[in-house]
């Protein structure tokens, strides 16, 4: 699907592309990603498609949404590490030296 054709989903399901990223827990850069490739994800295209047919059934999709506590994901790996505060490096350098 085009990010044209997603966005004219989100006009149908009644939802802001940011209230859309909100509602499914996902980071409003990624969703904005792919307006440069010009191409939506399968997944995304099937829950804009969802919404916009249950938006016009006057379905409240929102609510059953929210009731799932999704959670956003958050960034892990070497290079997204929280910094360790100045006790922890000390408690680190002394424990290698014990080593």
């Amino acid at each position: 699907m085009t990010f044209i054709d997603f966005k004219k989903l989100l006009l149908d399901a009644e939802i802001t592309l940011p209230k859309f990223a909100n509602l499914i827990k996902v980071s409003e850069k990624n969703i904005q990603a792919y307006k440069k490739k010009n191409e939506v994800p399968n997944t995304i295209a099937v829950i804009a498609k969802c919404f916009a047919h249950m938006n016009s059934a006057d379905i409240n999709y929102k609510e059953p949404i929210k009731e799932l506590n999704l959670k956003k994901k958050t960034k892990e790996g070497a290079g997204f590490s929280k910094k360790k505060s100045k006790s922890n490096k000390s408690e680190d350098k002394n424990s290698s030296k014990k080593d």
